[in-house]
């Protein structure tokens, strides 16, 4: 016989987001993190759950945890409800009209340290009530489900629900620190041979620079591959190979900007919910950031920083 769930009165909502956070991940660990709790809260949450429910919703399997039967249909009523709120949360947060609160905003490790800091000290001394929540990760994380109030992001956003404006574009070069080059010369419009590449691990066409030099030197032996763009940095500089990296992120360190054909440059765009429009934290938030990106402009796609 099949069991199957029935959503019942007093379900604990904390319960059914960390089920549903689980169901998603595939592990506790990985669902701990996603909301910031500890992995034994997530374990107790989900025990607490099936044993009110009657059912078990979640079976361990060698590759993590899978949905049983009840589990998946747990999992679609739970989604309805987690949608419902969302919206109900966006249509409040929409009528916010204080400058004070919490934003979170979220955007690639490139882009979180030297080039963002002076938008929020600006930020900061204007509107001392904003709280920026930065949350560094170079996943797509949902505003639909209010996993960040603002996403800079190097691609045009996707979503009727989604609004975003183009904030600048980010050049890349490649690169190689003088060390490397001593060793094995400068590469010389040649296929790469002797030379060690430090490459994306997603060939999907995502990091289009990295695709792109992979195919200026098709026989160059690949030293590194990682998707991790601080990773890659360091990895040019101890002198692994050559990488194509964002002018803004190999300016100062020392690296050797390389000879080369125009790599694929990407557009730069901070996007946000349609229904957060009209919250004015999140709004001066933005501005501060759009200001910022604007300024930095010779620095994104040249490498050199503004005067």
């Amino acid at each position: 016989m099949i069991m199957r769930f029935r959503m019942e009165a007093g379900m604990d909502w904390e319960a059914l987001r960390s089920f549903l956070a689980i169901a998603r991940e595939g592990t506790l660990s990985g669902a701990a993190r996603r909301l910031g709790v500890r992995q034994s809260t997530m374990g107790r949450r989900l025990a607490a759950l099936e044993d009110k429910a009657g059912v078990r919703l979640l079976e361990r399997t060698p590759r993590g945890l899978r949905l049983t039967a009840a589990g998946e249909a747990a999992r679609a009523e739970v989604e309805h409800m987690e949608t419902a709120a969302l919206a109900a949360a966006r249509a409040v947060s929409g009528r916010d009209v204080r400058l004070e609160g919490v934003v979170r905003l979220t955007t690639v490790s490139d882009f979180a340290g030297a080039l963002l800091m002076p938008a929020l000290a600006g930020l900061a001394a204007r509107y001392p009530g904003i709280v920026v929540e930065l949350i560094e990760d170079d996943r797509t994380l949902s505003l639909a489900a209010r996993e960040a109030d603002l996403a800079l992001r190097l691609a045009r956003p996707r979503g009727r629900s989604l609004v975003g404006r183009r904030v600048g574009a980010v050049s890349f070069g490649l690169y190689a620190s003088p060390a490397y080059l001593a060793a094995h010369g400068a590469p010389g419009g040649g296929d790469g041979t002797g030379h060690r590449l430090i490459l994306a691990r997603d060939e999907s066409g995502v990091y289009a620079e990295s695709d792109a030099l992979a195919a200026m030197a098709p026989r160059a032996a690949v030293a590194l591959r990682t998707d991790d763009r601080a990773s890659q940095l360091a990895a040019a500089r101890a002198g692994l190979g050559i990488a194509a990296l964002g002018h803004h992120v190999a300016a100062g360190t020392g690296l050797a900007r390389l000879d080369s054909p125009p790599l694929p440059s990407r557009e730069l765009w901070l996007v946000q919910h349609q229904d957060t429009r009209d919250v004015a934290r999140i709004r001066a938030v933005a501005e501060a950031v759009a200001g910022q990106m604007r300024a930095a402009a010779p620095l994104l796609t040249t490498g050199v920083p503004p005067e």
